[in-house]
């Protein structure tokens, strides 16, 4: 009899996220597919040359990643390390572990992402100085998410002023 906290990956289908350029990964929420509410895990299939995501920080979530094969230059902070199958690879928040995955082997890298599910979640992306705010993802429900250059920032009182 199956249980509705378990999944098994081969039988959820692949989510494919392609940003334009060198963005392209696969991934399989299990997780969320388990029912999973503080701990997030996903399997992602990255091909070659390929990023998942751009390069950015946390400021709520902490993540870790596992490889499981294939071989990667990962960025942390202002150093970039060679990772691959079993390494395992900590995260905590704050810019100082900024961190992006490239694939820099010739086959597929696949890994296991997992996070902390703490929300509301502030993103930096050192790179394109922008900044993301993102909530609602941990309870799967009404989703919020905002990204904006950091120099679009107004100031804290700004419309919250009667204007007579």
């Amino acid at each position: 009899m199956a249980h509705p906290n378990v999944v098994h990956s081969e039988d959820l289908a692949w989510e494919h996220r392609q940003g334009g350029g060198d963005f392209e990964t696969w991934r399989r929420p299990l997780a969320q597919e388990a029912g999973g509410q503080k701990l997030g895990c996903s399997l992602y299939r990255q091909p070659p040359g390929k990023k998942a995501f751009p390069y950015h920080c946390h400021y709520a979530i902490e993540e870790g990643v596992y490889v499981l094969s294939g071989k990667a230059d990962i960025r942390i902070g202002e150093e970039t390390v060679s990772i691959g199958p079993g390494d395992y690879v900590a995260l905590p928040t704050g810019r100082a572990f900024a961190h992006q995955i490239v694939n820099s082997g010739p086959e597929d890298l696949v890994y296991l992402c997992f996070s902390t599910m703490d929300d509301p979640d502030v993103v930096a992306y050192p790179d394109s100085d922008k900044v993301g705010a993102v909530a609602g993802f941990a309870s799967g429900g009404d989703r919020l998410t905002a990204f904006f250059p950091r120099k679009a920032a107004v100031p804290y009182w700004t419309g919250e002023v009667d204007e007579d």
